[in-house]
């Protein structure tokens, strides 16, 4: 509270409008004592505050109460709020409403209440931002409120991300997204009458100052815009040179992180500004920033790279197995493995990183780590506690070896290889998706010109590496497409035998959702009623009726339940492989 006032005094000196986020979490709103309770707990702060502008209050995320008692209560509120700021305006975000609730929600604001001011876009909202405006009566102006802090399970995440990335910087990494948060800006232009950006701290400073210089200018040039900002609050000198670099960040989350060699050059133009800085630059936060995220993407390329490779010698040694036999092909393919931790690839590159991370806490207490900085999470920013995140199959293989060696037999544990060996092959006139990765996932159905919120289109998503319970998974279970709330998810196959049946087999996405999925071939043949997927992960099997591939042609389709609300996200497929019996 006594941040808040000094915040608001502040704000009032400089003639800044203050918005308050102010969420609703009580218990249940259709209670008298609820609504009592937050009428007195509100009053106390509109009274005390100096200067109170707007109030913005989400439907969710968090909130968790139905249209019909949330905005009777707002309504009271608002009126409280008024006696002690007069001006003031009230905003709801319909956030997390399911369909039902939205509905009911636009049937509200149709009524032309005249203490709502008007409507604010968020994540998490059902619709994209024109189709509100088309629901929401002309008079009451929308507001967007959009999410440039996260990278993944969020409203804009990056598009086809590099697993690599998620596992190790994951939600809330230093963030510069200049030409995506362009491309964001100007799609809700139209239909906003502004903006308040959502936030978490400062990992999105820059796209703060993107916003702010395209707020003021729809038109503003993206390279005079950095060059401005790092001219302020960099160095003169380093004005071109230090904003081409931060393109150059943005550019490293750009496809394959194995075939991206542009990683390597970003570092090494922060290197070359390094060594050309002052003391005093040096010490510079934001400085600090851009060469952590550049030592951080080229250490984990680094380990990507040479992960990737001692997998396959690991690999390699476990086909040697009838000759060397099971045990000691395991011994020899566990020695490689560990190579990752006990001969590591670019030690400096990572020395670096932990060394800028001790910059940024004397020099801001940015939070980059639990242990060593007191961060609130490991999934809240705090990515140095990531940075080792295996980036191959190493710890899920070693599960693997564990359950093999305890087989008394040796063709027992030489056929417990094989499958491990062959884990990816369909066999002959098969087919496999690896779905989580955009370039191995062939028969995903993907609509044209998908929009940003990818409400009409898969997208990858990831497991929460943070989640102990994820940390021994196949590598190909750290990710996933998957599809919005009524979205469904749909493969096609051409080309089959007509004269085969088919099975499939499938391993959902490893986030825990509820919703019920239910998959049918052709639109005609249930393979899989109504039912939730398994987690942890596991394999599948359901057999394709011949008559559904009598044509030669399967499509596979994933559905849920519609109306859902919440974040969405409940078709979730990380592999699939559709395999002649």
């Amino acid at each position: 509270m006594d941040m808040m006032i000094a915040m608001s005094r502040i704000a009032d000196r400089y003639g800044l409008d203050l918005w308050i986020w102010y969420p609703a979490l009580d218990p249940d709103y259709a209670e008298t004592k609820h609504v009592d309770f937050a009428l007195k707990e509100w009053e106390a702060v509109f009274a005390k505050l100096p200067r109170i502008d707007a109030i913005l209050v989400p439907g969710g995320d968090p909130g968790h109460t139905h249209p019909r008692h949330l905005l009777p209560m707002l309504e009271r509120q608002a009126a409280t709020l008024r006696r002690y700021h007069p001006k003031a305006t009230w905003w709801v975000a319909p956030q997390g409403f399911n369909a039902e609730w939205l509905s009911e929600f636009y049937a509200f604001v149709r009524t032309n209440p005249a203490w709502l001011t008007g409507i604010v876009h968020g994540p998490q909202i059902r619709v994209p931002i024109g189709e509100l405006r088309k629901q929401i009566p002309a008079r009451y102006p929308i507001r967007n409120y959009p999410d440039i802090t996260h990278t993944i399970r969020c409203q804009y995440p990056v598009p086809e991300w590099d697993t690599a990335f998620p596992l190790t910087l994951n939600r809330e990494p230093i963030n510069p997204r200049p030409e995506f948060m362009k491309r964001i800006f100007h799609e809700a232009l139209p239909h906003t009458i502004g903006f308040v950006t959502y936030s978490e701290g400062c990992n999105d400073d820059v796209n703060k100052f993107l916003w702010s210089a395209l707020g003021w200018n729809p038109d503003a040039d993206l390279h005079e815009t950095l060059r401005d900002y790092s001219r302020l609050f960099i160095h003169p000198r380093m004005a071109a040179s230090f904003a081409e670099g931060l393109f150059s960040l943005e550019r490293n989350w750009n496809g394959p992180l194995a075939t991206n060699t542009a990683v390597t050059t970003t570092l090494q133009q922060f290197e070359a500004l390094d060594s050309a800085a002052t003391p005093a630059v040096q010490q510079n936060w934001r400085f600090q920033q851009a060469q952590y995220r550049a030592h951080y993407d080229a250490y984990t390329r680094a380990r990507l790279l040479y992960e990737t490779s001692l997998e396959q010698q690991a690999m390699d040694r476990l086909r040697t197995a009838s000759e060397l036999g099971s045990l000691r092909a395991i011994q020899h393919a566990e020695e490689i493995l560990e190579r990752a931790l006990t001969q590591r690839t670019a030690p400096q590159w990572r020395a670096r990183t932990f060394e800028l991370a001790e910059a940024l806490f004397q020099s801001i207490r940015m939070q980059l780590s639990v242990p060593f900085y007191g961060a609130i999470a490991t999934g809240r920013g705090a990515n140095l506690d990531l940075i080792d995140t295996p980036l191959n199959n190493r710890l899920w293989l070693t599960t693997q070896f564990e359950r093999i060696r305890k087989l008394e037999e040796e063709k027992e544990r030489l056929a417990a290889l094989g499958e491990l060996l062959e884990w990816t092959n369909p066999g002959p006139g098969g087919f496999y998706d690896n779905l989580g990765d955009p370039s191995a996932s062939p028969h995903l159905v993907r609509p044209a010109n998908p929009g940003l919120e990818s409400r009409n289109a898969p997208l990858t998503g990831f497991a929460d590496i943070t989640n102990p319970m994820t940390r021994t998974w196949r590598y190909s279970w750290m990710n996933h497409t998957e599809t919005l709330w009524d979205q469904d998810l749909t493969l096609r196959y051409t080309g089959l035998d007509p004269a085969s049946q088919y099975k499939v087999k499938i391993v959902y996405g490893g986030e825990r959702t509820a919703a019920p999925l239910t998959l049918t071939a052709n639109g005609r043949h249930v393979i899989q009623p109504d039912r939730p997927k398994p987690l942890p992960p596991e394999a599948l099997e359901f057999a394709i009726p011949a008559e559904a591939t009598r044509s030669g042609t399967l499509e596979l389709r994933w559905t849920r339940p519609p109306g859902g609300g919440g974040n969405g996200r409940g078709i979730q497929i990380a592999e699939i492989w559709l395999t002649p019996q």
